[in-house]
């Protein structure tokens, strides 16, 4: 609901906007380009327009506007925020803009500072409507729900005909337990549109909590015919055949939701206790490890896990998943029961007898807080655990109320990105583009002077076929051996690295740098190709210590195997490349790389730091430090600079930015 709520106004927004163009033809054509890229969901071609835009006019309070509407929708609140301060900072009275950083704060979790944002650009525009409804939003979402319905009043007194506001203003009165009022705007709703599933879900759950199962199945059936692809209904229906003793056909739509959302953890463990129902246990055991898969926090996973384990005779195993629920909620005493007795039937007394014991303390404590109600029910050993659970179970939060958790099929390891070096390809427009975007004149001077078309400094692998690169190192291997240079051993060095010859090319580049010791692009060269070679040799002795971060970004560096590779010589080689030339870029951009390899946090931030220095649009670097800022555990610095590195055009910053910002 959150995110729907910019991108259901952008068309609006973009055509308010639009009377903001300059008469300047160049600034009105970025403005209509950026539109236009917006219009067409091209968000971060957007971004690059807009970008060249704000280059030449940095007060182009609308630039910044467009641009943080992009952000948002490549989910960069962080980054969205920041575009939407500086047009309010260049516009006091950019009435929108108020709105649309609001939204996105409260997507942040931002409520109070929303709040403010909302009440400055109510105050501007109170004939507005639409900051009414998203100011109603997000005061549901911080559960003011008298206040968003005074919120939802305001903006149907404007607008009669917008289902969605009926439907928020019908979820706050039943949060309110005013059912009548909710069932009422539930009604308004479906009137309004009835081709939108929204309100006869909602309508239907209102059904479900009265019992009224047959009705709130008619309204899930009429929901999935105007609606074939919205998950919710799937789910809710199914808990309506669950209830009405239908698993089969439960099952069949938790199965069609999952094909619709294939990593929706809720789901599994729904299936999971229907499959455990009728006795399809290995099916259920699949669901259960899929859930443990995308939420490893979760206790009732492990806990029915546990429990499948026993009714199959898997005792050590019903064991570990028992112990696995208790250390994530220590204070679980069903848990100390089920493993006391599990370890009984193994012959473990003495572990049976202390667990029992532990069980009873919890019980008895648990007695004494009865009239406590904030103390969690799970401690309760009364309580069972194989009851569906609706799709808004809130059980986020501490280590135990994470146990149904939502969870992205995004990878847990996300990559810095690679060092710079003098390579051989055939360039893109692309790779030309952001090479262009940093002007080193004795780089610029040693590239000429070596005289090869194909060689660009790049952090991409070579787009030249294997086999001609090997055609190409015979031929300079044929011209060293009419005349030695250090320009041919250079070449030579360069060829053999990319054909994997890596010990040669280190004594290739070793020879060049003998006959040229003060150029330092030799040493960066020999640098790199050292610490490929450390990379390619400990990914043969399978512990490649690839760099990633962990699912749990509060982990650091996640360095696999036992074995530890040294990158001094290479670190030794960058430190001679940059005492040669200390204005180099690339050369910290490096060396920072080889210091987080080596666990050298604080200095791969300072070389970071210098490299964005001398390059200000160094994307690369922005990216590579918010992952160690990541490390550090400061995230939300970390997120910043991913920021900065998708608007710098590094794409891969929105996908970690997705990652780390749902953490």
């Amino acid at each position: 609901m959150r995110k729907s709520l910019l991108k259901s106004i952008l068309t609006v927004a973009i055509l308010l906007c639009a009377w903001c163009a300059s008469t300047q033809y160049n600034k009105a054509y970025f403005h209509y380009m950026g539109r236009q890229a917006m219009m067409n969901n091209d968000y971060q071609q957007a971004i690059k327009t807009l970008n060249v835009l704000l280059r030449f006019d940095e007060n182009d309070y609308e630039g910044y506007f467009l641009r943080g509407i992009a952000k948002y929708n490549l989910d960069d609140l962080l980054g969205a925020d920041t575009d939407f301060s500086s047009a309010i900072e260049k516009n006091p009275v950019f009435t929108i803009a108020y709105t649309y950083r609001a939204i996105t704060r409260s997507r942040l979790g931002n409520y109070d500072d929303a709040l403010k944002d909302f009440h400055e650009a109510i105050d501007l525009r109170p004939d507005l409507p639409d900051p009414y409804y998203s100011r109603g939003v997000t005061r549901l979402l911080n559960q003011q729900f008298k206040e968003a319905i005074a919120d939802f009043d305001m903006f149907i007194r404007h607008e009669k005909k917008v289902a969605d506001a009926y439907v928020n203003r019908g979820v706050c009165y039943q949060y309110l337990k005013d059912t009548l009022r909710a069932y009422e705007d539930y009604e308004r709703a479906i009137r309004t549109n009835r081709e939108d599933p929204n309100g006869y879900n909602h309508r239907s759950v209102l059904y479900m909590q009265q019992n009224r199962h047959q009705e709130a199945e008619a309204d899930l059936d009429i929901a999935i015919k105007h609606d074939s692809t919205y998950l919710l209904s799937f789910f809710n229906r199914a808990l309506v055949y669950s209830n009405t003793n239908r698993p089969l056909l439960a099952l069949s739509d938790f199965d069609h939701a999952i094909k619709l959302d294939s990593t929706n953890s809720l789901t599994y463990f729904n299936r999971a206790i229907l499959r455990t129902q009728i006795g399809d246990y290995n099916r259920a055991m699949e669901d259960y490890d899929r859930v443990a898969e995308y939420s490893p926090e979760n206790v009732l996973v492990y806990y029915n896990r546990a429990g499948l384990h026993s009714q199959i005779g898997n005792i050590e195993k019903a064991i570990e998943d028992y112990t696995r629920a208790i250390r994530l909620y220590p204070d679980f005493a069903n848990a100390y029961l089920n493993r006391s007795y599990m370890r009984l039937i193994s012959g473990d007394r003495k572990g049976a007898q202390s667990d029992r014991q532990i069980a009873e303390r919890k019980i008895a404590d648990h007695k004494s807080r009865l009239s406590d109600s904030t103390y969690s029910i799970y401690s309760d050993t009364t309580q069972k655990f194989d009851k569906l659970l609706s799709f808004d179970t809130n059980l986020k939060g501490s280590s135990f109320n994470r146990a149904i958790e939502q969870t992205s099929s995004q990878t847990n390891d996300i990559n810095l990105i690679p060092l710079f070096k003098f390579t051989l390809t055939k360039p893109d427009s692309a790779m030309l583009a952001r090479n262009d975007l940093y002007h080193a004149q004795r780089m610029e001077d040693f590239v000429a002077k070596v005289g090869d078309d194909l060689l660009i400094i790049s952090r991409e692998a070579s787009n030249i076929e294997p086999d001609s690169l090997v055609v190409l190192d015979k031929k300079i291997a044929e011209e060293l051996r009419r005349k030695e240079d250090w320009i041919l051993l250079f070449k030579r060095g360069v060829t053999q690295s990319l054909i994997k010859q890596y010990t040669n090319a280190v004594g290739t580049l070793t020879f060049a740098i003998t006959a040229n010791p003060s150029n330092p692009f030799l040493y960066l060269n020999r640098s790199t190709t050292r610490a490929e070679m450390i990379d390619f040799i400990s990914s043969i002795d399978n512990s490649y210590q690839k760099i990633t971060i962990d699912s749990d970004p509060a982990k650091r560096l996640n360095n696999r195997g036992s074995r530890i590779y040294n990158y001094d010589d290479a670190i030794e080689d960058i430190n001679k490349a940059i005492k040669l030339y200390p204005d180099f870029a690339y050369s910290y951009y490096n060396r920072a790389g080889l210091y987080a390899i080596s666990g050298k946090y604080p200095e791969a931030f300072e070389d970071y730091s210098k490299a964005i220095e001398l390059h200000p649009s160094f994307g690369e670097a922005y990216y590579n430090r918010g992952l160690v800022q990541i490390y550090m555990k400061d995230t939300h610095k970390g997120c910043l600079d991913l920021s900065k590195a998708g608007e710098l055009g590094i794409e891969d910053a929105y996908e970690a930015l997705k990652y780390y910002l749902d953490k």
